[in-house]
């Protein structure tokens, strides 16, 4: 192989690289907000569900109920 080949593929090689690097920072950073995202939903989802306890709680206290719904 004639040395300017080699020169342009170990050059192409190291583009192909610090892309990849790239791509996997930003992977990365992804991966981590999406985590955060995910911490958030499950409070809110735990919130929701002791919203809605209490609030079943308070229905029966009341003697609320809606025919619509069965139980």
């Amino acid at each position: 192989m004639s040395e300017t080949v080699e020169s342009l593929l170990l050059e192409y090689l190291r583009r192909l690289d610090r892309r990849v690097d790239a791509l996997s920072d930003s992977l990365r950073e992804t991966r981590a907000g999406l985590s955060g995202v995910v911490q958030v939903l499950a409070a809110h989802d735990a919130h929701m569900l002791r919203v809605e306890t209490r609030l079943v709680a308070i229905e029966k206290r009341l003697d609320l109920h809606d025919p619509a719904i069965p139980g």
